[in-house]
């Protein structure tokens, strides 16, 4: 009976040809790094729709009160500029004016944020189901063995920043955008400032809305 190989995780060959291998147990650090390096930034919205005309009308905006909050990852003035300074670049440049709250501005813009300890359980399959022929492997002459599916249980935050539009005359919420990532810890300042910024501009993509759209 031939000698059973240990069965390895492959990825995808290298450029040349020659596969390249990763045995099972480097496999979670190899998702954990590929996530973080490609964490995605999902957006969403919603509004009133009754207010939609109203919105189109708007020219100026303030800023409500800074949100009081207590984790202080989130709530604390280096976060609540951050967020700040990337949605005025965006609302100015689209032609909105930026007012004090006490010049009976058209809307009002508030910010929340929050960061949740999630779980992620990620169930591979150690050949990542693309078909395997020994002629391309020079190490391995013998018969291919295929492993069992594995299920690597990953822990990571998620931060969320919620972008708010109160009308100026009814204090209503006439509109809301959320955007929800992986949180790195370990960034440096410039890059997480650059996330933040990425967030908002995302959200600000949605408004000011379009009917039936959210």
């Amino acid at each position: 009976m031939p000698t059973v190989k240990e069965p390895t995780a492959r990825v995808a060959p290298a450029p040349g040809g020659i596969p390249m291998r990763l045995h099972p147990r480097l496999a979670p650090l190899l998702f954990a790094g590929l996530f973080m390096a490609c964490a995605s930034i999902n957006v969403s919205s919603n509004y009133d729709p009754s207010a939609v005309q109203e919105i189109d009308a708007y020219k100026s905006y303030a800023w409500a009160a800074q949100p009081d909050g207590g984790d202080k990852r989130v709530y604390n003035s280096i976060m609540g500029n951050q967020v700040m300074q990337a949605a005025d670049a965006v609302l100015q440049a689209r032609g909105y004016k930026k007012v004090d709250a006490s010049e009976n501005p058209d809307f009002l813009v508030g910010w929340h944020g929050s960061v949740q300890d999630k779980l992620e359980a990620d169930t591979v399959n150690n050949y990542y189901g693309y078909p395997y022929s020994p002629a391309w492997d020079p190490f391995w002459g013998g018969p291919v063995v295929a492993a069992a599916p594995e299920t690597y249980v990953r822990e990571y935050e998620e931060g969320t920043i919620l972008l708010d539009v109160v009308d100026g005359k009814s204090k209503q919420l006439v509109w809301r955008g959320k955007a929800q990532s992986e949180v790195n810890g370990n960034a440096s300042a410039e890059k997480q400032q650059k996330k933040v910024t990425q967030a908002v501009d995302k959200i600000l993509e949605r408004f000011p809305p379009k009917a039936g759209k959210k």
